[in-house]
């Protein structure tokens, strides 16, 4: 996501691709301290997984985390120090659901909070500063990241409750927290479509919006109670349409 708002923001394209690879590599960095972290427990529910299959030794993830770290810092730089201190806030939120929050009834605030410096990344990293625009983009982010929060403990929401640990999705129950997550979802598309209508001034690009919007909304609401792997799916569905639904909101705002 970070890329493309990079580019609607008037970056340059080498400059949209280093902030794109510079978010995928600190993203790549939690995943690997995430999977460290869970090794002991995927080895019973999830032994596919790298680390309990043998694919990749802990030592090893240790490494590409810090490479990855190390990477994504890198190229942050000529963003200034703006963009570094974005990096260094992704890293530390990150590492705050690996290490503390996650299973725990507060693994969703990590989601709400880092959610919207994808967008913030790409677009300072493009242009110094950030538009009034993020005045409602940011608050929209914030209830997507908790919405892809409770998605995601919704997939593990088994493997949890027979470890004896806690999630939003337990905090809250299975039905209670897949209805939420409709909620916020509906509600993110629906003030998607009206503020590209009142700010854009676009009805053809409204309906795009509204489109898009659609997607993740049907992405919930089809996972159901469904197996784990359906589940799984379904939220990275929701990741991707949130991703596609905040560049074609920009892109209604702004063109």
């Amino acid at each position: 996501m970070s890329g493309g708002v990079a580019l609607l923001a008037g970056g340059e394209p080498t400059t949209a691709v280093r902030l794109g690879l510079a978010m995928t590599a600190l993203q790549l960095g939690i995943g690997a301290v995430n999977d460290l972290i869970d090794a002991p427990r995927d080895a019973g529910h999830k032994p596919g997984k790298p680390i309990p299959a043998g694919l990749v030794s802990r030592r090893s993830a240790g490494l590409i985390a810090l490479g990855a770290f190390a990477l994504g810092l890198v190229l942050a730089v000529p963003g200034g120090p703006p963009v570094v201190g974005l990096a260094v806030l992704v890293i530390a939120i990150g590492l705050a659901y690996d290490l503390r929050l996650k299973g725990t009834a507060w693994s969703w605030l990590p989601f709400a909070v880092g959610i919207p410096i994808l967008p913030v990344f790409g677009w300072v990293g493009a242009t110094g500063g950030l538009v009034s625009m993020f005045a409602v983009l940011v608050p929209a982010a914030v209830a997507g990241g908790a919405a892809l929060a409770i998605a995601n403990s919704l997939v593990d929401v088994e493997r949890d409750r027979a470890a004896g640990v806690s999630s939003v999705a337990i905090a809250l129950g299975e039905g209670t927290a897949r209805t939420v997550g409709i909620v916020l979802l509906a509600g993110i598309a629906l003030a998607a479509v009206v503020s590209a209508a009142v700010l854009g001034g676009r009805l053809q690009a409204a309906v795009v919006v509204g489109l898009v919007g659609i997607a993740p909304v049907l992405a919930a609401i089809l996972a159901g109670p469904a197996e784990s792997a359906r589940r799984e799916l379904a939220w990275r569905a929701q990741a991707i349409g949130l991703g596609l639904l905040a560049v074609a909101w920009i892109q209604a705002v702004t063109r």
